[in-house]
């Protein structure tokens, strides 16, 4: 879009509120801003070129046209912006990194509610808590809560009409006294619901009333002579009060407030959120915006305001932010405040700011030096073995039967020195009979390259194969049929010794214990083997149960289940008669199985 463009269109832009958006000739949004005067902020873009950032001068040259929406409020465009942004990603717009699943603890709406943790939300009307960015902080809170408040784990459909019909009895959870049996009617949806609420007073971080419910339930009992249980909830009241002094207290003057620091280093944004309910922190969060046009600290902040709040679900009428944010908003109050608590709040979320980039910068340079790292290897196991191209792709061969019976094969691909678990591959021994690791390393190796040949992938720069001589032989075998032989290196490493063979050398050649490349080969031997083994595990686990009923047609896996849970053993089974068959499996899968056995 040039000058002449937006020249063309410039007496048709307002001097109001509104959203803008770029767009390209497929009519993509591109990028989406917020003005209080959009005719001012539109016609920012079309002047002064030298002074805009190279990404904003190419969001300009890439836009084919602009559009705009009036709103009343400079406010309610911010709003209309961030939905959009949201719903529509632009290109250059702020992009916030956060892929990470964050754990919630739900309380799940049902009769009895359950309490458990869970990175999945549903709108199914239950109540999520978090999200917790800290697994120890998430995990304290909710041992607290397992500790004041007996309630029920099993996922039991209480409903009144199955208690009244006793359709449940009481598990070790209610014998242990972590449950105090509504299944069986020990204890009213009231009182178990007065319970869920001091649950959630918790978990929101409001501890008077849930302090002030322990008391009493302590008084109830103790009017009744029942100290026993009074002691049990003095003890919970202490170890709640402990929890409570060991919160992190930011505050003695502070109710509810959410607290957000900026700083800005480059082409990323770098954001601390703290959530602060009764002067304690309840819970905080970092993030990174990458910034891809030209936007201001203020712009940067109040994208991450509105979207920090709905992640954490606050509705704290309170912000603290480090300056004006130069607008009226009607969501909540801020403030930018110059000394007190509320500024020790700002400083605190710049220090975690601060660690949180230090962290950042060390965690690219660790990525940069694990790089560096399988390099290094890769490049000592290219000259231990005296190769031509350093192996950033490596594939190892094991073979895996029990006196010939079963035999399956595995194959693991490392790459970078890393293993690549959706490359791994298992086979099942096709044309060989009998124990034969020679005809069955041959058949696999010749079926892996066969088939990376016809679907035309990239070919391995080394090949391993567990085993001395006579499998490598075995292999090479395949490897020279598919005119492979020099094109990739390809050796045998016998265990006893961790002997390296090659192929045509009867000499092995012994690389040095403590070397990284003899590690990275044992590690892709063992993987391999690994591998195999589960691998013939599982076919043997199949083999014995699948001869003995799920070969016969029309039973599968849950009918064979059912009536081998029933029956305890086979032999018990054949000592049935088919009616007492038909009551687990009806009456058509019954007959199959008799059918199967006996005949018609």
């Amino acid at each position: 879009m040039t000058k002449e463009d937006y020249q063309d269109i410039a007496i048709t832009i307002p001097k109001e509120p509104g959203v803008y958006k770029f767009l390209d000739e497929e009519n993509t949004i591109l990028y989406v801003g917020k003005a209080k005067n959009l005719k001012n902020r539109v016609s920012s873009y079309f002047v002064n070129d030298k002074q805009k950032s190279f990404k904003t001068r190419t969001l300009v040259k890439n836009a084919h046209h602009l559009e705009f929406m009036v709103v009343d409020t400079e406010h309610d465009a911010l709003l209309l912006e961030n939905s959009m942004i949201k719903k529509f990603q632009p290109r250059y717009n702020v992009n916030l990194k956060d892929g990470k699943s964050y754990t919630y603890i739900c309380v799940k709406k049902e009769r009895f509610p359950r309490v458990f943790f869970t990175r999945k939300l549903s709108k199914d009307g239950s109540t999520y808590f978090g999200p917790y960015t800290s697994k120890f902080r998430a995990k304290v809170m909710f041992d607290v809560v397992k500790k004041l408040f007996k309630l029920r784990t099993c996922t039991l459909n209480l409903s009144q009409a199955n208690i009244d019909k006793g359709k449940f009895t009481v598990c070790l959870e209610y014998h242990i006294k972590n449950c105090e049996g509504p299944c069986v009617g020990k204890e009213s949806e009231e009182q178990y619901n007065e319970k869920i609420k001091q649950v959630k007073n918790v978990l929101r971080g409001h501890f008077k009333p849930v302090k002030d419910y322990i008391k009493e339930q302590m008084a109830f009992h103790v009017e009744r002579l029942e100290f026993e249980q009074a002691q049990d909830l003095k003890e919970k009241l202490w170890a709640f009060e402990d929890y409570q002094s060991k919160s992190t207290v930011v505050s003695n003057t502070v109710e509810d407030v959410d607290v957000f620091n900026i700083r800005v280093e480059k082409d990323t944004a770098f954001v601390n959120y703290m959530k602060v309910i009764k002067g304690a922190l309840i819970n905080s969060d970092n993030i990174e915006m990458k910034i891809n046009a030209d936007e201001d600290q203020k712009d940067l902040l109040l994208h991450a305001i509105y979207r920090l709040r709905e992640k954490f679900n606050s509705q704290a009428p309170e912000v603290i932010v480090p300056f004006d944010l130069e607008m009226e908003i009607k969501d909540f109050n801020y403030l930018v405040p110059s000394r007190g608590d509320r500024r020790k709040l700002i400083e605190l979320a710049e220090k975690n700011l601060q660690y949180f980039i230090l962290q950042q910068k060390k965690d690219e340079l660790n990525k940069i030096k694990k790089v560096t790292s399988a390099e290094r290897i890769l490049t000592t196991m290219k000259n231990d073995l005296q190769m031509s191209e350093i192996p950033l792709h490596i594939e190892c061969f094991d073979n895996s039967n029990i006196q010939g019976t079963n035999p399956v094969a595995s194959c693991v691909v490392f790459r970078n020195a890393k293993p690549a678990k959706s490359d791994y591959r298992k086979f099942k021994i096709k044309t060989v009979k009998g124990p034969d690791d020679f005809a069955s390393m041959r058949e696999v190796v010749f079926r892996r390259y066969r088939r990376l040949l016809d679907e035309d992938q990239s070919l391995p720069q080394l090949v391993i194969i567990d085993g001395g001589k006579g499998q490598l032989s075995s292999a090479m075998q395949s490897i020279e049929e598919l005119d492979l032989k020099g094109k990739i290196t390809v050796i045998g490493i016998a265990k006893r010794l961790e002997e390296i063979y090659f192929p045509d050398d009867s000499i092995p050649l012994y690389i040095n214990k403590k070397s990284e490349s003899l590690k990275l080969i044992q590690q892709l031997r063992n993987e391999a083997h690994r591998f195999a083994i589960n691998f013939h595990r599982d076919q043997r686990s199949k083999h014995a149960f699948g001869t003995s009923l799920t070969d016969i047609p029309g039973i599968g896996k849950t009918s064979a289940e059912k009536l081998l849970s029933h029956f305890k053993s086979l032999k018990r089974l054949k000592e049935a008669d088919e009616n007492e068959v038909a009551e687990i499996i009806g009456k058509a899968a019954a007959k199959k199985v008799f059918e199967y056995w006996y005949g018609e």
